[in-house]
């Protein structure tokens, strides 16, 4: 846990306590995160410090502080009963004023950026209140709600939205049953500024990480288009070409591991995916850094960018890259010596960032071409390429379908 607990004042003159993070750097956008039914407990205060890693100046206020103050359940049989007999006494309205008052309180802080307008993102409980923030309070440049209970009950309120509005539904949420998510699908099709994703075979909670309904790829969708939703809506921008090529230029030019590793965040993930090398967490990626790779490379090596989509948390670059196996590359030929071979590799990067730091990396190539340009495979008989992949890839003229048999037999037929 990085941030800390502070008091909220309401315009009633009560106060209410709000667990705060401040934004990686110091200063960023304001975001109120509104609790599900167990209170702001540590799977919030989780969320809120990776969202101040996002960039974001985060506020976390205690919705339940008029009648349950600091209350912090977990997930057992128990805890749910009592979080259900809370959320039955809350009051929406009450809510709502909860997050204004929230959003008054971040723009007084020297942290948080307030420009462009603030964001409001809500599981649960907070998804609804994330929403009709975002339709009720015309500051909210962006709410996001994940799993709001209702919803579809209060949609007549959408026309009053004048910011962004992005809602995630899961599929199996018993909650938001078939005939209540149509609802919202047809109401958020009406408007440009509404957003609505549905994630199949995924219940509620699917973004709480550990937990039985945790789906992994839905969680990282979701989070991905809430993050550019807000990013489009108030910011922060980041340079993430800039911030990738400083990356590749301390691994490959200048060969400094702490300059690599301080671009990074404080547990980066790296997969080379054909040969699963890399590592996952700081010490182990600064070891694999240190003694496999960044040391390790031909002096010759090579970088040759072919193409790069950019987007708003990541990077797809594809390039080829290039040199001579004149020493034991363990990240790319773990165990194989020397071969003295010239090669060139297609190869493609998907890079993740938060905020202005890169998170993880999967780089991905064609292994068979790289043993084919060695020599350990013989391509004769075998659906396999050897150079000829990196150099398709440069000359689109070169021959298609020259390892097809079949490819002769349908010349000249219609089709």
């Amino acid at each position: 846990m990085s941030g800390q607990y502070i008091e909220v004042k309401t315009q009633t003159g009560k106060s209410f306590a709000g667990y705060l993070a401040i934004a990686e750097g110091g200063k960023g956008p304001g975001i109120v995160l509104c609790q599900e039914i167990f209170g702001v407990n540590a799977a919030m205060r989780i969320k809120a410090d990776f969202l101040a890693e996002e960039g974001y100046t985060v506020l976390v206020p205690d919705l339940f502080w008029r009648t349950a103050p600091r209350i912090e359940l977990g997930y057992t049989e128990q805890d749910f009963q009592k979080a259900f007999e809370l959320y039955q006494h809350s009051d929406e309205d009450q809510g709502v004023e909860d997050i204004q008052d929230s959003l008054n309180f971040l723009k007084t802080l020297e942290s948080c950026d307030a420009s462009a307008g603030l964001g409001v993102v809500g599981y649960c409980l907070g998804g609804k209140l994330a929403y009709l923030a975002g339709c009720r309070i015309p500051e909210v440049a962006c709410a996001v709600g994940y799993y709001g209970v209702g919803i579809e009950k209060t949609l007549d309120e959408l026309e009053n939205a004048q910011g962004r509005v992005v809602l995630h539904i899961a599929e199996l949420d018993k909650f938001t049953p078939p005939e209540a998510r149509q609802k919202i699908l047809d109401a958020a099709a009406q408007y440009s500024n509404v957003q609505a994703y549905v994630y199949e075979g995924v219940d509620q909670a699917f973004p709480r990480k550990k937990k039985k309904h945790y789906h992994k790829p839905s969680a990282r969708f979701a989070h991905e288009r809430s993050i550019t939703a807000l990013h489009q809506s108030i910011g922060p921008v980041y340079d993430l070409v800039a911030l990738w090529e400083a990356h590749i230029r301390y691994e490959f030019d200048t060969r400094d591991v702490p300059a690599t590793m301080a671009t990074m965040v404080a547990q980066p993930y790296v997969n080379h995916i054909p040969t699963l090398t890399g590592g996952v967490g700081y010490s182990q990626l600064a070891r694999f850094y240190q003694y496999h790779f960044v040391h390790q490379n031909p002096k010759d090596m090579k970088i040759t960018s072919i193409s790069r989509t950019v987007g708003s948390t990541q990077v797809v670059d594809e390039f080829i890259m290039s040199f001579t196996h004149d020493s034991e590359i363990d990240w790319l030929l773990p165990g194989v010596a020397p071969t003295g071979k010239y090669v060139e590799i297609p190869m493609l990067g998907v890079i993740q960032f938060r905020g202005p730091k890169l998170c993880h990396e999967h780089i991905y190539w064609d292994q068979a071409s790289v043993l084919v340009q060695i020599g350990l495979i013989n391509p004769k008989g075998l659906p396999v390429a050897g150079v000829e992949t990196a150099q398709k890839l440069l000359d689109e003229d070169l021959p298609s379908n020259t390892l097809m048999p079949s490819w002769s037999s349908s010349e000249g037929k219609s089709f």
